[in-house]
């Protein structure tokens, strides 16, 4: 496969991904606002920067943060690479760069979401029409991904699309974590309360995590559980372990088709056995924040080592 199109499977699934976790961020930004007394807008700042995109807002709004531009900015932005819009954008440009590679079925899966979230985010979304819209990207982002699941060969296309896929949603999972890590509360005191548990719910229900968190740990929500399932359970589709392990079997996929094992395989090798080998007590008593960090930037190594293995611009 030439390495342009084995970019464009990587990056168009990772741009699908990002449009429904951007979804996901700003929904559990609403509700762990509706956790707080007062004006919430200063936490958006919070949720801004999680995102990474908190450097480009300042630039255009001169440092001020409301909750309306901040949905906004990373709803529809233009200014914004990683709003909805320019992701679902770059998605379907990619996707046609691509277009003999996939099935018709992905395809028009594809062409529907460009056009429906196009449509629903052509002016700004309203507080009333916010959580409907927040679910039409996730859903028209599922149906892409039912599509590839169903209608795809099990060949070195499909291993692409899905690197893309864990790649980007291992870093939304760290980002949601450390939503709560900025979003915390107002005072050490306070955790562990009521309060403390209605947010960490609030990341599970971000995640679609609820109901597995429930069947696999009980119905009470603890911090140091929603740690170990978000991060460590290999069972949860969302969690840091789960992907890392889908990565690396893709990879493996691809090292077996071509013959050759390249520098990502090691590296993804390793971000595995790391995160296997930590219990969740050893990951907060040295710093969920830091953990998260790291986990980030290796992530984001990795990703690049894949495009120069593979030669994703040549």
């Amino acid at each position: 496969m030439l390495g342009k199109t084995a970019g464009g499977l990587f990056w168009m699934f990772r741009y699908l991904e990002r449009s429904e976790n951007t979804a996901r961020l700003i929904e559990a930004g609403l509700r762990i606002a509706l956790t707080r007394s007062g004006s919430t807008d200063e936490e958006w700042t919070s949720i801004l920067q999680t995102t990474a995109v908190l450097e480009g807002y300042n630039a255009v709004y001169d440092g001020v943060v409301t909750r309306e531009t901040a949905i906004d900015w990373m709803l529809r932005d233009r200014a914004n690479p990683s709003s909805v819009l320019n992701a679902i954008d770059a998605a379907r440009s990619n996707a046609k760069t691509v277009r003999t590679a996939l099935t018709r079925e992905v395809w028009e899966a594809v062409n529907d979401c460009w056009m429906s979230l196009k449509e629903a985010l052509a002016r700004k979304v309203q507080e009333r029409d916010l959580p409907h819209v927040l679910l039409l990207i996730r859903q028209k982002s599922a149906f892409v991904r039912g599509a590839l699941h169903g209608t795809m060969l099990r060949n070195d296309i499909f291993n692409f699309a899905r690197i893309g896929t864990f790649m980007e949603r291992a870093d939304n999972t760290a980002r949601i974590l450390d939503v709560k890590y900025y979003v915390l509360l107002p005072s050490v005191a306070a955790v562990g309360s009521s309060l403390d548990n209605v947010q960490w719910q609030t990341i599970l229900r971000s995640v679609s995590g609820e109901g597995g968190f429930q069947m696999a740990y009980g119905q009470e929500p603890r911090a140091r559980e929603i740690c170990q399932f978000l991060i460590l359970d290999s069972r949860m589709p969302r969690s840091l372990a789960f992907c890392a392990a889908k990565i690396c079997s893709n990879l493996g996929y691809l090292a077996s088709d071509y013959g050759l094992r390249h520098p990502s395989h090691e590296m993804c090798d390793a971000i595995t056995q790391k995160v296997n080998g930590l219990g969740i007590d050893e990951v907060l008593d040295k710093g969920l924040h830091e953990f998260i960090q790291t986990f980030l930037k290796e992530n984001s190594a990795l990703g690049q080592q894949i495009e120069v293995d593979y030669r994703f611009y040549q």
